[in-house]
């Protein structure tokens, strides 16, 4: 029992009420402690509550691996659909004006049935992008207005940036990073559902109906109507037992003590099911792609949240950076949440903001101190 006017501290002892820590992801902190939230928000502990600021940040929608999603406002859900599916747009309302759409084309990667996105569709105004093969390709269209937007390569991973405050990250290969800008919220549609903070909502179909089903929700999206609707939800492991149990012990990565930093920001368990979903059903070739992938989803989902993690190993899943330096020179080295240190000419000179890039894996130069910029 503590004397009067004064309360516990949750560690044995007594204080005054306003020097009561404040309790977050299981650490408790004294009051004027800070900590750095999303984008640029700050939380102080007062009296053993956090005052915290309120910048509104981009939202993030993740497509990864065999058909999963996570939409802007935090569901997570699956969908296999073997055709081309609107992931977002803002050509939503009644008479569908808008400026932007992204389409993702699945294909099948292996034989169970399961989907991968192969190629990702950007619409904006009259120039339309295709992510595809590793690389981009420009198609300008007959009508539309004009778009500026930039495409450059950060880490593994190619970035293409509207003016209109649309984000496109995509690995290269079945991973997709959708972010858009604060005033999108409530007024976009597709499978990364509508960015209106409430989960809810997120399965509202083309016509605007709400419902419970991922599968009618996933068909709804379909860019043709001659595409067949998908009706059940592969279970790839059932198909290949031999598989299961080693993907189980390749993905129990996820929920070990590598990663243990990251498991109080973010669940492991969706992520180490879609793992072992993605490792059974690879059976036709690519086996460590789609496990590697499904890992570095991980990987990449608490960073943004600021621990770091060197999961690879030259056994697992390695990156290999000494491709890029030059004859007896060691300029690029790999780094597991990007380089904060990184400039280079063009983001030094506002051509390219460095929104929520900074934290991307990959390979890049150090620059000598005497020449900092690349």
């Amino acid at each position: 029992m503590c004397p009067n006017g004064l309360l516990d501290d949750g560690r044995g002892g007594c204080v005054e009420p306003e020097e009561c820590p404040c309790l977050h992801n299981k650490h408790l902190y004294f009051p004027g402690q800070q900590i750095k939230l999303d984008c640029n928000n700050t939380c102080t502990c007062q009296r053993g509550r956090w005052e915290c600021t309120k910048f509104v940040c981009h939202g993030t929608c993740s497509i990864y691996g065999s058909g999963h999603y996570v939409t802007f406002d935090g569901r997570h859900y699956d969908f296999d659909g073997h055709c081309s599916y609107v992931a977002i747009q803002d050509y939503c309302g009644q008479n569908s004006t808008g400026s932007f759409s992204i389409v993702t084309e699945n294909v099948p990667c292996g034989t169970t049935g399961v989907t991968c996105s192969k190629a990702i569709k950007i619409f904006l105004g009259r120039t339309e992008l295709k992510l595809e093969d590793k690389h981009s390709k420009v198609i300008q269209l007959e009508e539309g207005h004009h778009a500026a937007y930039t495409t450059r390569e950060v880490g593994q991973y190619l970035v293409v940036e509207a003016s209109t405050g649309v984000i496109v990250i995509w690995d290269k290969k079945t991973t997709v990073f959708i972010k858009l800008a604060p005033s999108y919220k409530g007024s976009v549609c597709g499978l990364c559902g509508n960015f209106d903070d409430r989960t809810s909502n997120d399965f509202t179909t083309r016509d605007h109906m709400v419902v419970s089903s991922e599968l009618h929700f996933g068909n709804s999206w379909k860019e043709t109507s001659t595409c067949p609707d998908v009706t059940v939800t592969p279970e790839p492991c059932s198909l290949n037992p031999h598989r299961r149990s080693w993907a189980e012990k390749q993905c129990s990565i996820i929920k070990s003590s590598v990663f243990a930093v990251c498991h109080s920001k973010v669940d492991p368990t969706v992520f180490y099911e879609a793992c072992v979903h993605d490792s059974c059903s690879c059976d036709s070739g690519g086996d460590c792609e789609c496990f590697c992938s499904a890992v570095a989803s991980y990987a990449q989902s608490a960073p943004r949240l600021r621990p770091c993690v060197f999961w690879r190993t030259p056994d697992l899943c390695p990156i290999f950076c000494d491709y890029y330096n030059p004859p007896n020179e060691c300029e690029w080295h790999y780094e597991p949440c990007g380089n904060r240190s990184f400039e280079t000419c063009r983001t030094i000179n506002g051509i390219h903001s460095n929104i929520s890039v900074s934290y991307l894996e990959g390979c890049y130069p150090r620059c000598p101190k005497h020449r900092p910029i690349y």
